[in-house]
């Protein structure tokens, strides 16, 4: 089970290699299972924004950034679940790994979220 979890993350490379243990789960696990989720948690988005504001399209593009960057980091409901989601593609081991510093990998988890979101809105707007 845990392969074939593992068999469908796309392969991200890069330039550097990472430094801290923190950097490593970051690019080997969490960089990969949001590139493979990446459709659903922009619809899921979209939805999110839909229901509570049908304004986020009249808005500029600016404070759709800063609006993305707070429903994430703020609706605590949302960024739980949209936790979930990422964490649900994890392996027994990467589940294991990510507990033990969970506070640090859900920021990671997070930035990265957001940092997705944002782009994917600024591309989709041009």
């Amino acid at each position: 089970m845990d392969f074939n979890k593992i068999s469908i993350r796309p392969i991200i490379t890069f330039e550097k290699e990472a430094e801290s243990e923190f950097e490593k789960f970051q690019n080997e696990v969490l960089r990969p299972v949001l590139k493979l989720q990446n459709d659903l948690l922009f619809e899921i988005f979209k939805i999110y924004a839909d229901k509570r504001k049908g304004s986020f399209y009249k808005i500029s593009e600016k404070e759709q950034m800063i609006y993305i960057d707070q429903c994430v980091r703020k609706d605590m409901k949302f960024k739980h679940y949209l936790e979930g989601i990422v964490t649900g593609m994890f392996t027994l081991e990467e589940y294991a790994r990510f507990m033990e510093n969970e506070e640090e990998l859900t920021k990671r988890i997070i930035n990265l979220l957001v940092q997705r979101l944002q782009n994917q809105f600024r591309t989709e707007s041009k």
